[in-house]
Parts: structure tokens; C-alpha cells; sequence
């Protein structure tokens, strides 16, 4: 009899198995399908948006529907904000003039560059900058980038050896985070003990915002699973063909359609532990701009995994039901998501385009730099896309039903990270300095 009972608990647990099973199906299905993927995709790759370039009133036309779209889903806003648009400021300077004395000799215009948001500036040995230098064997243009971003007021002495490149540190002042902190680059080699400097800039503000959502964890909300893609493209350009629109139907309106689909279906799901937190960003294609404010907004310890989706709207180079991991060796995210997916028929790779670097060219780059396992999740051929960053990169162009397939694997695999059952290991800074 006892032999039985236990038969029986065995039978009547798979058949309460393979149920739950069947209502998970049934459930993902209802709420990620290719139906939905078009009705999405068709929204934000229409010619109305106008390609959806950063800096224009059709970013913020796109940002109004992806608030709307988080609204219906039932998220809740960032914090204190009573608002979906995390908004923030950029500066673009355009240089007037620049003059300079280092201890009672004159400096060459050409041999000074004011990183700054300021109109007017002036400075001396007296207004307590901190003295920086860029040295022989150093990287000047990440080491001037670390400077920049710094929060420090900054006089920072060049290195006469990279004479040939120090023009081209102009490209840091170009578009840059409003801020009350200067740094100025001055070629030369020896540090002055006194010094005074002058630049004068016209000064142009614009405004940008992501779009962010949050599902607040249940019993571990101070530790973050973060979704992500990039809302804006390349706007409108040169006629081809009759055309001027980018429409950017693959990149990335794919990966802005798959965050709100994933925010509708963990939404519905209701049973997070960890705060999930839904991030379209702008400005990706003028800067990464976007992803930047939005990483200074978190401490970076309490990420536990950031998917990152870029382009997933086209077949992989190992056809459907599969995708690549960026940087999937830096971490144990890739193997926990295939663990996840066992039994399905999907596959994540690991990047197949190495030289292509692109780990460090989507947006999460700046929160793996950071230690985070923020990888981006991609099906796009990158020595092979025929519509990448052209007129032509249209709905017409993705298979619908293989995208939608990808979104469900991407919400699967994730289901023990976003539980707290799995944390991925960290990436190790070092290896990306």
C-alpha cells in the first residue's frame, strides 16, 4: 500500500508539473507573440517618428508611447519621480577663445581645452583645481574620458609626446552632462605655480530622457535585474531610393519592443523577488548618453544582472531560436540562462564577433565597467546585416515570429536571477581598465 501512495504522490505530482507547465505556456504566449511584436514594432519604426533621432521632437513623440505602454503594463515610477521620463541636461559648448599664463609665460591657444558648461571661466593657483597629468604610456583619450567624468575641478597637464593627438581631445567637450565642475587640458610637461587661464564658450542646453519603470522586488528590493534597449535612431538623412527616413525597425525598436513586452509579462506574473527595472534609452547612437546618466543612477553593487537587448529582430548566424551574449565569458550570466532554458529548443551563443568589440559599444557597457554582469543579447550578423543603419531597416525586414520567441527565451532564462535563486559572478574591473 505504501508502495502505491508513493506512485500515486508520484503521478499526482507530474501531472501538477506538467499543468503548471502548460498554464506558464499558455500564459507567456497570450502576453509575447508576434501579434503584439508588430503592433509595437509598427509604432516605433513608422515614418511619423521620423527615425526617432536624439535632440528632435520625435524622440520625445516615441518617449510619449513607451510611457503610455508602461502605464497600461502597471509599473510603478523610479523613487520619489511621479514620472516615466528620467530627464536629464546636455551641454554642447562652442568654443569663442582661450588664453593662458603659466608662470608668466604666455600658452599657445592651440595647446589649451576647457571642458565646461560655463559661458565664462576663469581660473588661477588660487581657485583650487586639483593638478592632474597624462603621462608617457598612458591612453590619452580613456585617461582624459576618466578625468572628464571625475565630478572634480581639474587642471591637467598633457604630456608633450602626444602633441599629434591632443587637438583631437575636443571630441570630450562636444556634448557632455551639465555640470558646475570643469577640467582643463593643458600640453605640457612641467607643472606650473602659477597659472591663470581664461575660455569663453556659447553655451547650448538640451534635454533628454529615458523612459524607466520599475516592479518593486518582494523580499530583496534594494537589489536590481534591469532590462534594457536603446528607443532612438538615426532620424532622417540622405534620399535613397525616394527614402530619407531610418526608420530603425531592428535597431532598436526590437530591443524597446522586448522591454515592454517582458515589463507586461512580469507584471503579470507578479512574483519577483528582485526589483526589476525597465530602461528604454535615448541618445544611444549620438553618445551612449542615455545609458550613462541612467548607470549613475544606481550603486553598482546592487545590480545583480542587467539585460541588455540590441537588435534581436533578424535571424542569428545559427537561424531561429537562438541569440549571442556579448561578453560571455566575463561572467556565468550565459550559463545560468541556458541552465534555465533547458529542454527548450532555444540557444544562447557566445558572441561570434570578437573583433567587432561589441561588448563596449552597446549600452551596457558603462555598468560592466562597473563590475555589473550587464551583457547585451543580440540575433543581429554583424559582418553580414544588410540593413544596419540604413534607410531600409524597415518592419517588412524582421521575422516577427522568431523575435517573439526570442523575448520568451530572454523572460525564461531569467526566471532564477529575477527569483534570487541565482546571482551571476561579477566582471572583473581590472580586466577592463
Amino acid at each position: 500500500m505504501k508502495q502505491i501512495r508513493n506512485m500515486r504522490e508520484i503521478f499526482l505530482l507530474g501531472l501538477l508539473i506538467s499543468t503548471t507547465f502548460f498554464v506558464f505556456a499558455q500564459n507567456i504566449d497570450a502576453i509575447i507573440n508576434g501579434k503584439e511584436v508588430e503592433r509595437i514594432e509598427r509604432i516605433l519604426s513608422a515614418d511619423e517618428m521620423m527615425g526617432r533621432k536624439a535632440f528632435t521632437p520625435y524622440i520625445d513623440k516615441a518617449a510619449d508611447f513607451l510611457i503610455d505602454e508602461f502605464k497600461k503594463a502597471g509599473l510603478q515610477t523610479v523613487q520619489d519621480n511621479i514620472s516615466f521620463r528620467q530627464e536629464f541636461t546636455m551641454v554642447r559648448p562652442k568654443f569663442i577663445s582661450a588664453v593662458g599664463e603659466f608662470n608668466g609665460f604666455a600658452l599657445d591657444q592651440k595647446n589649451i581645452i576647457v571642458v565646461t558648461c560655463q559661458p565664462e571661466l576663469k581660473i588661477n593657483q588660487s581657485s583650487g583645481y586639483e593638478i592632474a597629468t597624462i603621462q608617457v604610456g598612458a591612453n590619452i583619450f580613456r585617461e582624459a574620458g576618466k578625468l572628464v567624468q571625475s565630478g572634480k575641478n581639474l587642471l591637467v597637464m598633457v604630456n608633450n609626446i602626444f602633441a599629434a593627438d591632443f587637438s583631437r581631445l575636443t571630441f570630450l567637450k562636444r556634448s557632455i552632462f551639465k555640470t558646475d565642475k570643469n577640467v582643463v587640458f593643458v600640453l605640457g610637461d612641467k607643472t606650473p605655480e602659477k597659472f591663470s587661464i581664461e575660455a569663453k564658450h556659447e553655451i547650448t542646453e538640451q534635454k533628454l530622457a529615458n523612459v524607466v519603470g520599475i516592479l518593486p522586488g518582494k523580499s530583496r528590493k534594494d537589489e536590481y535585474v534591469i532590462f534594457s534597449g536603446h528607443y532612438d535612431h538615426l532620424g532622417v538623412g540622405r534620399p535613397l531610393d525616394g527614402d530619407s527616413i531610418f526608420n530603425g525597425a531592428n535597431d532598436d525598436a526590437a530591443g524597446t519592443t522586448a522591454v515592454v513586452m517582458l515589463a507586461k509579462y512580469f507584471k503579470e506574473l507578479n512574483n519577483n523577488e528582485r526589483t526589476i527595472v525597465f530602461a528604454a534609452f535615448t541618445a544611444e547612437e549620438s553618445g551612449g548618453f542615455g545609458s550613462q546618466y541612467f548607470s549613475r543612477q544606481f550603486d553598482p553593487a546592487k545590480v545583480a544582472a542587467m539585460f541588455n537587448i540590441e537588435m534581436i529582430g533578424t535571424e542569428s548566424k545559427w537561424g531561429k531560436n537562438s541569440a549571442y551574449i556579448t561578453g560571455y565569458e566575463k561572467t556565468d550570466m550565459g550559463t545560468i540562462l541556458q541552465k534555465n532554458l533547458e529542454g527548450s529548443i532555444f540557444t544562447f551563443y557566445p558572441d561570434p564577433y570578437i573583433t567587432e568589440n561589441l561588448f563596449y559599444r552597446s549600452d551596457n557597457a558603462t555598468l560592466a565597467r562597473l563590475g555589473v554582469p550587464a551583457h547585451t543579447i543580440s540575433t543581429s550578423k554583424m559582418d553580414n546585416e544588410p540593413n544596419y543603419h540604413k534607410v531600409s531597416d524597415q518592419l517588412e525586414t524582421l521575422d516577427l515570429e522568431n523575435m517573439a520567441q526570442v523575448i520568451k527565451s530572454i523572460a525564461i532564462s531569467s526566471k532564477s536571477i529575477i527569483a534570487g535563486k541565482d546571482t551571476p559572478t561579477r566582471v572583473k574591473v581590472e580586466e577592463l581598465k
